[in-house]
């Protein structure tokens, strides 16, 4: 089956629009409300590492040595959050918001088996670029490696783009099982959801500057205190706006090539 960009994001922003009460409920408890906590109790690693850049990267590591129970909790409510938004798009029973974090709690440790074994995948990987580095051989082949393993890196995580979608969605408990089904629903399509998955990313960048330019001339009108607050509520906002919209299009394109759920998709939006 070929995959429709405009087909997904008509079934996305149906999907958004069907169950926007609750969507926007769990994503205020699991993305909105960690970006706030996160982006008010850590310093402001930016505005350090451009106050001493040559310092940049011990402040980077002091700061995850300090603060990697807050980020481990951040990412565990998230992920849960994100399992449970897709296990909630696809349902036609309409649950509740309970049912659907019951759902992200349950793919929970699976998705975390699944993120393990795509880490060290792109782990062995990157060895295999330093290994070439270090065994001397010449500058442009060195270069050459490191772009076909960006390119490969790129090419694994389309064809697994879908693996949250499989074990939330169709409850496959197994990690290995979920990226074989990911690559298996991607086939033949992995360029179009490339180009997909980019128009995304450049929306989203776009609307980045914006906020920044705006965050930026809230700090001088209003003082950094008050800014600090003001840009941890538009980066958790645009956040949970972002992942909101990257769930429904995940939904939709698995609902897209895999075909519809057992129960009728059309009582999702009746």
């Amino acid at each position: 089956m070929k995959f429709s960009m405009s087909e997904a994001w008509r079934d996305a922003t149906a999907m958004m629009s069907a169950n926007r009460e609750v969507m926007l409920i769990v994503a205020g408890i699991f993305f909105l409300l960690p970006s706030l906590v996160m982006g008010l109790m850590m310093p402001g690693l930016q505005e350090s590492m451009m106050a001493d850049p040559e310092n940049a990267q011990a402040m980077v590591l002091d700061l995850y040595s300090s603060w990697w129970w807050l980020l481990l909790l951040v990412l565990l409510a998230q992920l849960v959050g994100y399992l449970g938004l897709l296990a909630l798009l696809r349902d036609s029973s309409r649950p509740t918001v309970g049912e659907a974090l019951s759902a992200g709690l349950r793919g929970l440790l699976p998705a975390l088996g699944f993120y393990l074994l795509l880490g060290v995948g792109f782990a062995l990987i990157g060895i295999v670029v330093v290994a070439l580095i270090r065994i001397g051989v010449s500058p442009a082949l060195a270069v050459i490696a490191a772009l076909l393993c960006a390119v490969i890196l790129v090419y694994v995580m389309v064809k697994l783009s879908l693996g949250l979608a499989v074990i939330a969605i169709d409850k496959v408990s197994n990690p290995i099982t979920a990226m074989a089904r990911s690559w298996q629903l991607t086939k033949g399509n992995s360029f179009r959801l490339f180009l997909f998955y980019l128009l995304l990313v450049l929306v989203y960048f776009v609307i980045s500057i914006v906020a920044g330019v705006i965050v930026g001339a809230l700090v001088l009108a209003v003082g950094t205190d008050t800014a600090l607050l003001v840009n941890a509520v538009i980066s958790g906002l645009l956040g949970a706006v972002l992942t909101m919209v990257i769930v429904a299009v995940i939904a939709a394109i698995h609902r897209q090539l895999s075909g519809p759920s057992a129960a009728a998709v059309s009582e999702t939006f009746e």
